[in-house]
């Protein structure tokens, strides 16, 4: 059975955009196992369980969701090396999960299930009580919803992702605007998190030439404060988290792709959604007074 425990957190995951969350839905999981008889097919009847615990804590995550402090991005899952299944990444990534936000947690959990994992709709009526032909209308809606804000979704060569993530990161240190500009959508996004405790901008910013602007002036100051920006796969894209001089967490921030191109900047500051990446820096927090106030 614990083998299982990999699927089943990335169905809360997906679920819930909290790795915090995930872990704690597939532990009550497992302990609600103990309670029952082994069941017939204890990977369908996980699954369930993780599902309905996890449509549980959605619905009351969603008051504090809609309380939130300016822009919410999921917790960030990050990697030193590319993924090997980049195919599957999709559906993790910062801009689906932030589209995820939009449904309700049925609609969530259908459109999860069938869409990420192909279970069938016998299997997903039964998980979230709901006919067939309903869970087949619920999906039909979610999918409309979705696409209404969606993207075009473009391939990206893990290879030419990195190379160009690392432009990104040169421009940057460097104050290039020119060169910041070159590798950047015309109408490329910043997106903050700073959940009210960390520095953030309040709003997504837009355009190429503002956003080159802010990076370049945060960025630009990285030597002079000892700071370190290290390479990463933030949710299966390029990305890079950046560590203060005593070595610990001050943000990871994720890049979107698209026709060559910079399309989204998310940068994660919140310490509540890194702490499970290790010790996180007061480098980027408000002062406490503005954070009360």
């Amino acid at each position: 059975m614990p083998e299982l425990r990999p699927l089943l957190f990335s169905i809360a995951y997906r679920m819930l955009g909290s790795v915090a969350e995930a872990e704690d839905v597939v532990q009550e999981a497992f302990l609600r196992r103990t309670t029952v008889e082994a069941p017939d097919n204890e990977r369908a009847f996980m699954i369930a369980v993780t599902i309905r615990i996890a449509i549980d804590v959605l619905r009351s995550a969603r008051v504090r969701r809609e309380a939130y402090v300016g822009s919410w991005l999921p917790e960030p899952l990050v990697e030193a090396e590319a993924p090997r299944r980049v195919e599957e990444e999709e559906s993790v990534s910062i801009a689906m999960l932030v589209l995820l936000e939009r449904l309700t947690p049925v609609e969530r959990a259908v459109f999860v299930l069938r869409e990420s994992f192909d279970l069938d709709y016998g299997a997903i009526a039964g998980i979230v009580d709901r006919g067939e032909d309903n869970c087949r209308q619920i999906l039909s809606r979610a999918r409309r919803r979705l696409e209404e804000d969606a993207r075009p979704r473009f391939d990206v060569d893990p290879a030419e992702g990195r190379a160009l993530a690392e432009r990104f990161l040169a421009a940057a240190r460097e104050g290039d605007l020119d060169g910041l500009v070159s590798v950047l959508a015309a109408d490329v996004a910043l997106v903050g998190d700073g959940g009210g405790k960390a520095r953030s901008i309040a709003r997504p910013m837009v355009g190429a030439a503002a956003v080159a602007r802010a990076l370049s002036s945060f960025y630009g100051q990285v030597e002079r404060r000892g700071v370190t920006l290290e390479p990463v796969w933030v949710n299966g894209a390029p990305g890079f988290r950046t560590l203060d001089a005593d070595g610990l967490l001050v943000n990871v921030v994720g890049l979107e792709i698209a026709e060559g191109r910079i399309a989204r900047v998310y940068s994660m500051l919140n310490p509540d959604k890194l702490g499970h990446l290790g010790p996180t820096s007061t480098l980027g927090l408000r002062p406490a007074i503005e954070r009360s106030s």
